[in-house]
């Protein structure tokens, strides 16, 4: 995981609409606390007027049920408790996220209603290794409101709206004529390239990337590799020097 603040925060949508229009735009994922989702409105995740398409969330695992089509986990947190679903591709158990009962685990999920009630429907779940995960989630999660927060106040006084990431500031359309409408530069745009491309569950290693790049110094990778991440357009999967694109 990586341990900047910004590590798992990705591309939001700053709407002006409502109903489906709205949850059409959501994209990105946010790190979130359970409370906050047990509290959001209905339909796609918002935070200070900004869609979300995903969540992320550290916490304990309390229970795990499993079926042939699903597996259904009872989550808590220091704010809260949710359900999980997370669904099997036809009833292969072997398939499910290798995850110990009263361990905590991080969760990627989108948020649903069902029942009256708010659940996870889970995407990816990985264990938590690290205890210094669990505080450097607390800590991306703080950054991400204050983040929201600042964005919203400077749109209320621009008087518009557009797409933000938490990492920094506005990202530029593709209908603006720019052509990378990733705000990268040819470098950094290689290398997400390279990350977007790499088939693999586990994702493309740091070693690995800098075989390729051997022209960028170590220096210059790891800079590229952490721009990338605090602007949303990658992630680190099984550790911190792999890393996985955002897109697709």
């Amino acid at each position: 995981m990586n341990d900047s603040f910004g590590g798992d925060t990705f591309n939001a949508t700053q709407g002006g609409g409502a109903g489906a229009a709205t949850e059409q735009k959501a994209e990105g994922v946010v790190p979130v606390v359970l409370k906050q989702v047990l509290e959001s409105p209905e339909g796609n995740f918002q935070m200070w007027g900004m869609t979300f398409g995903m969540v992320t969330n550290v916490a304990i695992v309390r229970s795990i049920d499993t079926s042939s089509t699903k597996m259904t986990y009872h989550l808590e947190d220091h704010t809260g408790q949710i359900e999980a679903h997370y669904w099997l591709e036809e009833g292969d158990a072997l398939k499910a996220p290798d995850i110990m009962l009263n361990n905590y685990a991080k969760v990627f999920g989108t948020v649903r209603q069902h029942g009256g009630q708010k659940t996870l429907m889970v995407f990816k779940m990985l264990p938590v290794t690290d205890a210094n995960q669990v505080v450097t989630h607390l800590l991306e999660v703080l950054h991400s409101r204050f983040k929201a927060e600042e964005y919203s106040k400077k749109i209320d006084s621009a008087g518009g709206f557009g797409d933000f990431s938490m990492g920094g500031g506005a990202q530029p359309s593709a209908q603006s004529g720019g052509g990378n409408n990733l705000g990268l530069d040819s470098k950094q745009l290689a290398v997400f390239q390279a990350i977007k491309n790499h088939a693999s569950e586990e994702g493309i290693s740091r070693m690995d990337l800098q075989k390729k790049f051997n022209h960028m110094s170590r220096s210059e990778l790891d800079n590229a590799l952490d721009f990338m991440t605090s602007e949303g357009h990658i992630y680190s999967s099984i550790d911190a020097d792999h890393f996985l694109s955002t897109d697709g």
